[in-house]
Order: structure tokens, then sequence, then C-alpha cells
């Protein structure tokens, strides 16, 4: 007996091939499947980086190299988990590291 099979999207596709256990047998079609469910989040990933680093990269910043560029766009990206960190304990960590010419406190 043929069992027919019907589906409207192509996330009900794939959890039907999972539950038939269809997915093992279609390998590459069940891989295109999930490339293609997880492409619009990574567009939008994407998109967020490049609107953040328009507002880091300005005129005054446009020489910077990528490891700062990189350090900024993270700082800017996470910005409500950095609002929490306290200043003068990183200038402490900073302090005890090693001496310098100009007192940080």
């Amino acid at each position: 007996m043929k069992q027919e099979f019907q589906v409207y999207t192509l996330v009900e596709l794939c959890q039907l091939l999972t539950k038939s256990e269809r997915s093992n047998v279609c390998v590459l079609l069940t891989r295109l499947i999930r490339l293609i469910l997880t492409l619009p989040v990574s567009t939008a990933t994407i998109e967020r980086a490049f609107s953040a680093m328009k507002h880091v990269k300005t005129t005054l910043r446009n020489k910077m190299k990528d490891d700062l560029l990189g350090d900024c766009m993270r700082f800017y990206t996470e910005r409500d988990f950095v609002k929490d960190i306290d200043i003068n304990s990183i200038i402490d960590d900073f302090y005890v590291l090693k001496s310098r010419r100009a007192q940080l406190k």
C-alpha cells in the first residue's frame, strides 16, 4: 500500500522525513532543507552586523585595525551586557598587571 504525504511547508517536509526515518536515505535533501530554513536567520544576523558597523565605524574611526574594529563591534552588539560591567574593576585589574608611567588611580 502506497502512503501519500501532503506537506505545505519545508518545515513540515523536514519533520516528516525525520519521523518516517527517510532522512537517513535522503541525506542531501534533508541537509538542503535545513540550510534553506536557517538562511533567513543567518541573513538577518549579517544585516544586523553591518548595521552595527555603520554606527561603530565612523569617519573618525575609519583607519582602525581589524582587531580593534571587532572588539568595538562586540561591545556595540552586546551593549546590554556591557552596561553591567564595572569600569573601576577593569581599571583595578590593569593597575595590578604592571607598573605604568601614568597612574590609573
